[in-house]
C-alpha cells in the first residue's frame, strides 16, 4: 500500500481515531482516580486537622474580613441614646462608656429628629467603640475619640460650607410666601424678607396680583452642592402697585441694618404686622362678639391664618406677660418703651424661651397662632397699648429709622453701587 492511499484512508477516518483516543484516555482517568480516592481523602484530612494550617487559614480569613465597621444612624421620633445604643451588637461595657459619656455632654443633650450619628466599630477580639460623631446642626459635628480603654475626648467640628450669593425673581400671584416658595427660596429667608418690609407694607391689604420682587441672599452649600442654610438678604426689592421699594444690606458700627436709596433706615418703632401669610379678619372698634352675642369694643385687630403660623415682636422690648389670659387664651404681652405696649393673644404654643423678663428682638417669634381661649379659630388677636391707651395699629403712624448722614452717607453710597452691579452681573448671568 503505497503512502498517498495510507494518508488518504487516515483522513478518512481520523475523526473516528481520536474518539477512540478520548474513551481510552477517560477510562484511564477514571480507574486512576478511583483507586486513589481513598487516599486522597484520608491526606486531605490529615491536612486539615493540623493544627497549624488550622491557625494560618484562621488568620487569613480573619484578615480578609474588615477590622473596622462604620454605622450611620437617623434619629427617629422618640428615640434616646438608650434605645440607639441598644441595637449595637457591642458589649454591655460599651454601652455604658457611651451612655456616660454623651450624658456629660451639654451640647448634645437633646436628641432631634432626622439627628444624625456616627459610629467606628472595632469588630477585633471584644468589639469596641473607637469613635463616634453627633450631629449638632447643620454647621457642626461633635466628634468623641477613644483615649483609653474608659475615656472618649470631644471636639467641635465646624462643616466645611461654601458661601455663594443668589439671585431670585418672581411674580405675586396669591400671596409672596407662595410665590417666593414657587421660585426656590427656603421659608426663613421668604419670613426675613416679609420682616424687613413689614415696616411699610401691610401683606394683607397693600399686595395686589401682579405685584413682582426681586431678591439677593447669601447661601451656605455643602461639599455636595446642596444648600445646608442661608444667609443675609444683601438687595430686596418689592414693587407694590407699580412703586418700587428698594432695600440695601450695609454694615456699620459692627452691626448690620436695612436702608432704601435714599439713605434712610427702613426701621420703625413698631412693625406694621408681626404674622406674615394672614388676612385681616376684624378690625378695632365697636362689634358684635362673636361667641357673647352682644356689642362691644373689639380693642385689637384680628389676623385670620392656620394655627402654627409664626408670631413675631413688632419691636425690640421686655416681654412682661407670658401666660393665660382667659379670654385671650395664650398670650405674649411685650414692652417697648415709655411709650408703647403690644399683645398678641389665642396662641397656640408660645416660642422657644419666651417668657416674663425676657427681652425680645423686633421680628422674633414669641409665638404660634391658636385658637385658645374665647375663639371661634385660629387668629392672631393683636393689641397696641399707647400711654396706657388702647389704639388702632392699622392707623398708627410712626417716625421712620435713622437717616446716614456725613462719612456713614458716603460708604453706604459705595455700597449701593457695589451692590446694584452684583445684581446686574447675576441678571446677565441668567439671561
Amino acid at each position: 500500500m503505497n503512502k498517498k492511499i495510507i494518508f488518504k484512508t487516515f483522513q478518512k477516518y481520523s475523526y473516528f481515531i481520536w474518539l477512540v483516543f478520548l474513551i481510552f484516555f477517560t477510562v484511564l482517568v477514571t480507574y486512576f482516580y478511583s483507586t486513589n480516592k481513598k487516599n486522597q481523602i484520608d491526606s486531605l484530612n490529615k491536612a486539615l486537622g493540623n493544627i497549624y494550617l488550622n491557625k494560618v487559614l484562621k488568620k487569613i480569613t480573619s484578615e480578609l474580613k474588615p477590622r473596622y465597621i462604620n454605622i450611620e444612624y437617623n434619629v427617629k421620633q422618640g428615640d434616646t441614646y438608650e434605645s440607639i445604643i441598644k441595637n449595637l451588637n457591642i458589649p454591655n461595657t460599651e454601652k455604658k462608656k457611651f451612655l456616660n459619656t454623651v450624658t456629660k455632654d451639654k451640647n448634645i443633650d437633646v436628641l432631634k429628629l432626622n439627628q444624625k450619628i456616627f459610629f467606628k466599630i472595632d469588630k477585633k477580639n471584644n468589639p469596641k467603640i473607637i469613635n463616634f460623631i453627633i450631629e449638632i446642626d447643620k454647621k457642626k459635628n461633635v466628634l468623641f475619640e477613644r483615649t483609653d480603654e474608659k475615656n472618649f475626648t470631644s471636639k467641635i467640628i465646624e462643616k466645611n460650607l461654601i458661601k455663594t450669593i443668589s439671585f431670585k425673581e418672581g411674580v405675586i400671584k396669591n400671596s409672596l410666601y407662595s410665590a417666593a416658595l414657587n421660585n426656590g427660596i427656603k421659608p426663613n429667608t421668604i419670613i426675613e424678607f416679609a420682616r424687613l418690609y413689614g415696616f411699610q407694607v401691610d401683606f394683607q391689604r397693600d399686595i395686589w396680583k401682579n405685584d413682582s420682587f426681586q431678591i439677593i441672599y447669601e447661601e451656605f452649600k455643602n461639599q455636595e452642592g446642596s444648600v445646608i442654610e442661608t444667609g443675609n438678604i444683601i438687595y430686596a426689592s418689592l414693587n407694590v402697585q407699580n412703586t418700587d421699594l428698594k432695600l440695601y444690606k450695609f454694615e456699620f458700627e459692627d452691626k448690620i441694618d436695612y436702608f432704601d436709596e435714599n439713605g434712610k433706615s427702613i426701621r420703625k418703632t413698631l412693625m406694621k404686622t408681626p404674622i406674615n401669610g394672614a388676612r385681616l379678619s376684624s378690625s378695632f372698634g365697636k362689634r358684635k362678639h362673636p361667641i357673647l352675642g352682644f356689642t362691644k369694643m373689639h380693642t385689637g385687630t384680628d389676623f385670620a391664618a392656620p394655627k402654627g403660623t409664626p408670631i413675631m415682636a413688632s419691636g425690640d422690648g421686655i416681654v412682661v406677660k407670658s401666660s393665660w389670659c382667659g379670654g385671650g387664651g395664650n398670650c405674649v404681652k411685650i414692652k417697648h418703651n415709655s411709650t408703647y405696649q403690644t399683645v398678641y393673644a389665642h396662641m397656640s404654643k408660645f416660642g422657644r424661651g419666651i417668657k416674663k423678663g425676657v427681652r425680645v428682638k423686633q421680628g422674633q417669634i414669641i409665638g404660634y397662632v391658636g385658637s385658645t381661649g374665647l375663639s371661634t379659630g385660629p387668629h392672631l388677636h393683636y393689641e397696641v397699648i399707647e400711654n396706657g391707651k388702647k389704639i388702632n395699629s392699622q392707623k398708627l403712624k410712626l417716625p421712620s429709622g435713622k437717616i446716614l448722614e456725613g462719612n456713614l452717607r458716603k460708604k453706604f453710597e459705595v455700597n449701593k453701587i457695589k451692590i446694584d452691579v452684583l445684581k446686574s452681573e447675576l441678571i446677565s448671568k441668567i439671561n
